[in-house]
């Protein structure tokens, strides 16, 4: 299999801040953010809504800029590489996947038609990936409206696989997969990164996967990075205690304002 080479992700105090009035920064997403992930680190993001997971994500692919920090590929600061050659090492599935209006066959070949590689590599790819992830033959010809929630959320994987990027950043990957689904990406992710170095980042609140499948952990709170730990040395009760009162402190906050 075609992979490139290991790939270090650096962030040095990142903030986010959102500008809704178009005066001054605006209501922080992120705050002073700092961090480092190697080659083969598999990452579980967790935290209450609002927490700024997704955001990071997003900052991660380039689909939002920091309004002040920088982050680092393989020590190059993110605004000296082209989006689209960024886009090629970094791959990002979002939470709810979309198809644009293809069938699952084109929206798997497509980053790959982009890439202008040849037809036998685009099917090689495809023809890899579908049978890795169990995706039958019969999805092939279906569009978006003809799969369920968890058959697009296989088909997204599988079409950020098929670039092989060098780091993959999951958002919530498995809400939407029964548990048989779910056992098989964890394997086969658990075979990216081990194998071949692929750095994947994920945000899952489902903290049994984070400890079965994940080396580091990312707790977000109200935008700040409380912990950045290796995953045998979080406590696992006292992280499940603290993001149900972090939910209830959100909770209450979201009722104080609609008040």
């Amino acid at each position: 299999m075609e992979t490139f080479a290991p790939a270090k992700l650096r962030l040095e105090k990142v903030n986010l801040y959102t500008n809704l009035s178009g005066a001054g920064q605006g209501y922080p997403i992120l705050q002073d953010i700092s961090f480092e992930v190697c080659e083969g680190d598999r990452v579980v993001i967790v935290g209450p809504s609002g927490a700024g997971k997704t955001s990071l994500l997003r900052l991660l692919n380039r689909l939002s800029e920091p309004t002040s920090g920088k982050i680092y590929l393989d020590n190059q600061e993110y605004h000296q590489i082209p989006v689209l050659q960024l886009r090629a090492r970094i791959a990002l599935v979002p939470q709810e996947a979309k198809l644009l209006g293809m069938t699952v066959k084109q929206a798997l070949a497509y980053p790959l038609t982009l890439r202008r590689l040849p037809k036998q590599t685009i099917q090689q790819r495809i023809s890899n990936w579908i049978e890795q992830l169990h995706i039958p033959d019969s999805w092939l010809e279906r569009t978006e409206v003809q799969l369920s929630a968890g058959q697009r959320q296989l088909v997204a994987i599988a079409r950020a696989l098929v670039i092989q990027p060098q780091i993959l950043l999951l958002d919530e990957p498995t809400f939407a997969l029964d548990a048989s689904a779910t056992s098989r990406v964890l394997t086969v992710l658990t075979q990216l990164a081990q194998n071949h170095n692929t750095t994947i980042l994920m945000v899952n609140n489902q903290l049994e996967i984070g400890q079965i499948f994940c080396t580091r952990l990312l707790y977000l709170v109200q935008g700040r990075l409380l912990l950045n730990q290796s995953v045998c040395d979080v406590d696992w009760n006292q992280l499940r205690e603290s993001l149900i009162q972090a939910k209830t402190q959100v909770a209450q906050e979201w009722e104080g304002v609609s008040e």
